[in-house]
């Protein structure tokens, strides 16, 4: 009896200490509603929606020419670009061609787009025109972040450790934010404070002051054991971020698996962590709905709860197409938006062991999802 009521004490400080955290099933409101394939060849990695300009932006990286075979036949090299969509019907708009890269932001403001390609490129929104290529040093682009606070665009690098702060209005290099380990996903609050997720084994986020360009605090995920952290979305009003990470425990006493950390974005305190339902490389926010989503290279979507501040759960895990792992959100229609391609059958292992190669992309196969209830 006295063992009982001791494991229940500490069963009830691990719950003061760390919020209120239960999973759901699969079943829940959200769905696939719409799914585009819109074809075109080479690889991607994040994904845009500029909510003010109705458009959705798409990176994808150039493809080399393969001669032709006895039984296949040439095919040209494609170049890396930009596309761009109407975000209200999956419409092809345009490509910015000559850019490329992992990701984009636009300032609404001014109507510049910016990718985070090396060198960075600078465009016009409206005409889809390049206007600028940015020297960015030995950064190598990465996730990019737009704080319309000051009208400024974050470009994270993973080799420098890096933020690299560029003038949306002019495309002039502001400075470099040291910060600390290798950055991700960067989110902000309008009003002066960003905070970047790191990438690195041992998971944290780095909180950044925008009007000094300097950081702030430093985050670490302490006993979770998470890391390999790829996304993070923000609860601007409550003052709470979510860390997706692909990782967590201690193995082998702990099973690894895929977590969500949720922590206060003012002190770094951890509030509670829940599973999730693949390894993510994206996270959003939805304020009007008070939940945060994770996307997974799995082919699943977890859909987080935030009941209050300090209790959450995960409401749904969602099937959606394998490989689609980066996210958006269109704030005016509270849909989610992710992209994948299809594979063919994957390559034998080599001989004598080990890992075989990814399976082929399908020509034409790449598919934009709409997610919503």
């Amino acid at each position: 009896m006295r063992r009982f009521v001791l494991v229940f004490a500490v069963a009830v400080a691990l719950l003061t200490v760390v919020g209120l955290a239960r999973q759901a099933g699969t079943d829940g409101p959200y769905k696939v509603l719409k799914t585009a394939k819109v074809g075109g060849e080479g690889g991607s990695d994040y994904i845009y929606a500029d909510v003010a300009g109705r458009r959705l932006y798409i990176p994808r990286g150039g493809t080399r020419a393969i001669p032709a075979t006895d039984t296949t036949p040439a095919t040209p090299a494609v170049p890396g670009r930009i596309t761009v969509f109407n975000l209200d019907t999956l419409e092809p708009l345009g490509e910015i061609p000559g850019t490329g890269g992992n990701g984009v932001a636009v300032d609404p403001k001014s109507g510049h787009g910016f990718s985070s390609s090396k060198p960075v490129t600078m465009f016009d929104t409206k005409t889809l025109k390049l206007i600028k290529q940015i020297d960015v040093g030995a950064a190598q682009p990465d996730g990019i972040l737009f704080d319309a606070f000051n009208d400024h665009v974050y470009i994270f690098s993973h080799p420098t450790k890096d933020a690299t702060v560029i003038d949306a209005r002019d495309g002039t290099v502001l400075g470099t934010i040291d910060l600390g380990g290798v950055p991700e996903q960067g989110v902000a609050d309008g009003k002066g404070n960003l905070w970047v997720v790191m990438q690195d084994a041992q998971g944290s986020v780095t909180a950044v002051d925008a009007r000094t360009m300097k950081a702030t605090g430093h985050y670490p995920f302490g006993d979770t054991g998470a890391g390999r952290c790829n996304g993070l979305a923000l609860d601007a009003k409550n003052h709470v971020l979510f860390a997706a990470c692909a990782s967590s425990g201690n193995p082998p006493a702990q099973p690894a698996q895929p977590m969500m950390v949720i922590l206060g974005a003012v002190d770094g305190k951890l509030i509670a962590n829940v599973p999730l339902a693949g390894g993510s490389d994206g996270a959003v926010f939805n304020p009007t709905t008070m939940e945060a989503f994770s996307t997974h290279g799995n082919g699943t979507l977890t859909v987080v709860k935030e009941k209050s501040p300090t209790s959450f759960e995960v409401e749904q895990n969602l099937q959606t197409m394998m490989g689609a792992r980066t996210v958006t959100f269109d704030s005016k229609t509270n849909h989610i938006l992710t992209m994948s391609v299809e594979r063919g059958p994957a390559p034998p292992p080599p001989p004598g062991g080990g890992r075989a190669g990814q399976a082929p992309a399908i020509p034409g196969s790449f598919t934009i999802l709409v997610i919503g209830k």
